[in-house]
């Protein structure tokens, strides 16, 4: 297990404070500030990167874009009074009008190229660019110096878009809260910011309108559509104190709700900062693209220089400036803009594809992690089934089914365990008696008390037994759970309880083994003869049932230590350990659990188990877009390089080459985000 411990911290680096943390998270080192390596990463554009961006999407883009329109203005007419051997543009007025245009789009990279090499960072695409741009102004090749810096400048606005576009995609699917809402004070109602209501108080939804706060319903009973949260169109009906979530749409009569969350505490807002933040944690291929430019761009720059001045001694004619040119169109091929900017665009991409689907990761290395899953393991209740207990059949001896029911229920309406609440729900409220005496919950066995002066017993085999109850042995064959009754020391009846499969599950399971999944275990603390049953009826390789949550987690070291790259799937609160401990740990259902959302990598928000190998595929597909961008990146750069080197290409190849692919990489990486996974 510590080994495991190492490996996982090895793969999360955390380069921002999560404000949603888990328990894995909290055992490694603190977040750290870290500059990046390059404007170009999409992270870089949410935070202060320490090159000095300012990306404030509340003012007015357009503004920013003014100047980049201006200098492609002043090129193309430069290159056209060129073309033309206009008179006048010759001299000092030449070199005036493309230095105005370079400064425009140009300053800032220059100013942050000082700036970094003030501080000792010297080898980044800020040098290369203000290098390259730069020295074809001293060999007067003023416009292919400009065209360089312009397309550079014009390829960051194109991934600020789509990096832009990304985050309000993936925000507007999910918050589409009312800036106002209608709360009862002094029995009048006030219409106010949601941030200004308190917990306890009262708000009013209105039919048709959205769910601004998480509280409880005070009505009596009303329907919500909850597919901005959990992706599911049926409506869900709630009764007076259940929950409500933010984001939901009331379709009934006007529904009461008590407020149980300030409006940043709700579940909505903690799963949109998830989101926003999952960037921060990188994935593999990421932080080997960071760490290879750090190598790579020096090794480029002693190349061109090597390129600049080595000739001087092979070449019988030796052009300074003609050398020169070729190493500038080598340092401008070289910027690995294309990489640095793509693949952390190709992972943002599929965490927004994601959340689209219902599935929210906490970070890009779960994203490539969850691709590498060869063996699923799930709970059995509140994962494959509904987690709703019901009572299936009813059996009477002795006594009237009536007065069986009666007394049966009013000793379960002591308890709050589920079984108890399904024989409750089952025989309705009305089957309550007020006369009941001392009710004792014997741990591990049932319940025992004192209903009209009747002495009544409800458990399991042992609880007869260890009353000393005679009954038909044959009972304990029976595969759903089965509640024995006694009255007044003599057997006389039982009740049997089974959870119902949920729709999908038999899909899910199929879906996993098409995808390549090797292995799916289900592991339950249910007994053993129902997780059998569920198992052989969905197809499951392997099923254990009878498991203490510690026997769970001793199940998935146990696949560990064969190799295996686990996947563990449950609700979220009794499967913490184990789900911790997991490469891959998922909760389902998150948005009605908090311990769902601190504990688990990755959240199911529809409480769907065929969501599972939606995430391996979106997982499979992500990484698969990323190295198509890396192999086009390395591809291309390799063979304008050695063109450029050769004297073949101009100044113009090596822009597409480092432009022209970030463009090309930009636009497939946000292809997945059209993607169906389904």
């Amino acid at each position: 297990m510590a080994s495991n411990d190492k490996d996982k911290k090895e793969r999360e680096v955390d380069l921002q404070p999560m404000e949603i943390t888990s328990p894995r998270t909290a055992e490694e080192p603190g977040p750290k500030k870290v500059v990046q390596d390059s404007c170009c990463s999409p992270e870089g554009h949410s935070h202060d990167d320490g090159h000095g961006h300012d990306h404030d999407h509340d003012h007015d883009e357009s503004n920013s874009y003014v100047p980049t329109i201006v200098s492609l203005l002043l090129l193309l007419s430069g290159i056209a009074f060129d073309y033309f051997d206009v008179a006048w543009f010759e001299g000092w007025i030449r070199f005036v009008w493309f230095g105005v245009a370079y400064v425009l789009v140009g300053w800032k990279v220059v100013k942050h190229a000082a700036t970094n090499i003030a501080r000792g960072d010297v080898f980044n695409e800020f040098f290369l660019m203000s290098l390259a741009t730069l020295g074809a102004f001293y060999i007067g090749e003023y416009a292919e110096g400009v065209a360089v810096m312009l397309f550079y400048v014009i390829g960051e606005h194109f991934q600020e878009a789509a990096v832009a576009r990304s985050r309000k995609s993936i925000k507007d699917l999910i918050d589409n809260r009312p800036q106002t809402v209608n709360v009862l004070r002094g029995g009048q109602t006030f219409e106010t910011n949601p941030q200004k209501v308190k917990v306890g108080e009262v708000i009013q939804v209105r039919a048709g309108e959205r769910v601004a706060l998480d509280g409880e319903l005070v009505s009596t009973r009303s329907s919500f559509n909850t597919a901005a949260l959990t992706g599911e169109s049926k409506p869900d009906t709630k009764s007076n104190g259940e929950r409500v979530l933010a984001g939901m749409i009331n379709l009934d009569q006007v529904a009461d709700i008590r407020v149980t969350s300030a409006y940043e505490d709700s579940a909505l807002s903690r799963i949109l900062k998830l989101v926003e933040q999952a960037s921060s944690r990188k994935a593999k291929t990421q932080q080997f693209i960071t760490k290879f430019a750090k190598v790579y761009t020096p090794i480029v720059v002693f190349l061109a220089l090597g390129l600049t001045f080595l000739p001087y001694f092979f070449v019988e004619t030796y052009v300074f400036d003609e050398w020169l040119y070729r190493s500038l169109i080598f340092l401008v091929i070289s910027c690995p803009c294309a990489l640095v900017v793509s693949i952390p665009l190709g992972y943002f991409g599929g965490i927004g594809a994601a959340s689209r689907n219902g599935i929210l990761f906490k970070g890009s290395n779960y994203l490539d992690q969850m691709r590498k899953v060869d063996t699923v393991v799930m709970d059995k209740t509140g994962t494959l089934t509904e987690g709703v207990f019901k009572v299936q059949d009813v059996v009477v001896e002795g006594i009237e089914r009536k007065e069986f029911l009666s007394l049966l229920a009013t000793l379960e309406s002591k308890s709050t365990h589920p079984i108890a609440q399904a024989v409750v729900e089952y025989t309705g409220p009305q089957s309550v008696l007020a006369d009941i005496g001392s009710v004792a919950e014997i741990s591990g066995h049932g319940l025992s008390g004192t209903v009209r002066g009747r002495e009544v017993l409800a458990g399991n085999a042992r609880l007869l037994d260890k009353f000393g109850i005679r009954y038909d042995p044959a009972l304990n064959r029976i595969v759903e759970t089965i509640v024995l009754v006694a009255v007044d020391g003599r057997f006389a009846g039982y009740v049997t309880i089974a959870d119902q499969v949920k729709e999908d599950a038999e899909r899910a399971i199929r879906s996993l083994h098409a995808l390549g999944v090797r292995r799916v275990v289900m592991l339950s603390g249910d007994k053993d003869s129902i997780v059998q049953k569920v198992a052989s009826s969905l197809q499951i390789d392997k099923a254990y049932g009878d498991l203490l949550p510690e026997d769970k987690v001793a199940k998935v070291e146990e696949l560990q230590k064969q190799g295996a790259t686990v996947a563990f799937v449950g609700d979220g609160i009794n499967d913490a350990p184990v789900i911790s401990l997991a490469d891959v740990g998922m909760a389902m259902g998150g948005l009605g659990s908090d311990a769902a959302i601190e504990t688990a990598d990755v959240v199911i928000q529809t409480d769907q188990p065929s969501k599972i190998a939606t995430a391996i595929n979106i997982g499979k597909k992500t990484n698969g877009i990323v190295w198509q961008n890396i192999a086009l990146a390395f591809g291309v750069k390799a063979l304008v390089l050695l063109f450029g080197a050769f004297g073949v290409a101009s100044m113009w190849e090596a822009v597409f080459a480092d432009v022209g692919v970030a463009f090309l990489a930009i636009l497939n990486a946000i292809r997945i985000q059209r993607m169906s996974f389904s």
